[in-house]
């Protein structure tokens, strides 16, 4: 190679060089939902707009009104028109219903799945594996006009609404097939203090990190905890 070739080798893109997403507006389908709550409201307190969806308005209002902190609230398919990132938070047992019926109100939005495939009987919670490899490569195939990504699945819902707690400490794996756009659910991710966004591979690979949430259920009930996750090194 030729010096020439060496100066104009562009350099590396430092990963943690993350686009600025503080004007962005967030909705969290689910909203109502202990989980879609929680993310709700860490987002709203680190300065967020955000709106909440449920497939009854009142609801979504209601909820909205009890966050405070700006959220509003609307029903599923005006919260996803609204908004630039879509969090999509309700249970699995209605995760592909709801999807098919927004699929014009979310095309060309950045999606965000958290939702995790799970089963319990008397031994605990096990992790269920959807014909599509995994719940957001469900989204990906149901939302053909979207950007699909997946994160925010090992948050505990308990820690995400306790206001007496000022920081989650804890990272989010973050999957996808644009780094574009796994870099602006990072960003997402390191509004809330305490917690940061790791980029964890294409969505081929969700599955594992949906399935882990069984394993982390395991760790709670046992230790009596509410675990999250570390990657060292990084």
């Amino acid at each position: 190679m030729t010096s020439t070739d060496s100066a104009q080798k562009a350099p590396a893109k430092d990963p943690w060089d993350l686009p600025d997403v503080s004007g962005l507006v967030v909705g969290v389908l689910g909203g109502t939902g202990d989980q879609g709550r929680g993310l709700a409201y860490r987002l709203a307190r680190a300065g967020q707009k955000v709106i909440i969806g449920s497939r009854a308005a009142e609801r979504a209002e209601a909820a909205a009104a009890e966050l405070g902190l700006g959220v509003e609230g609307a029903d599923n398919a005006e919260c996803a028109r609204r908004s630039d990132i879509v969090i999509v938070a309700v249970p699995w047992d209605g995760h592909a219903k709801t999807l098919e019926s927004l699929r014009a109100e979310l095309a060309g939005k950045l999606v965000v799945d958290c939702v995790n495939p799970l089963g319990f009987d008397k031994k605990g919670a096990y992790a269920l594996k959807p014909e599509e490899g995994s719940a957001a490569e469900q989204a990906a195939a149901l939302l053909p006009e979207s950007r699909v990504t997946a994160a925010f699945h090992h948050l505990s819902a308990v820690l995400l609404q306790d206001t007496s707690i000022e920081e989650i400490d804890t990272d989010v794996m973050v999957l996808g097939e644009s780094r574009a756009d796994t870099d602006l659910v990072q960003a997402l991710a390191g509004r809330i203090p305490g917690m940061r966004g790791v980029f964890a591979g294409r969505l081929r690979n969700a599955h594992q990190v949906e399935s882990l949430v069984a394993n982390l259920i395991s760790v709670n009930r046992r230790y009596k905890a509410h675990a999250g996750l570390r990657v060292t090194d990084v």
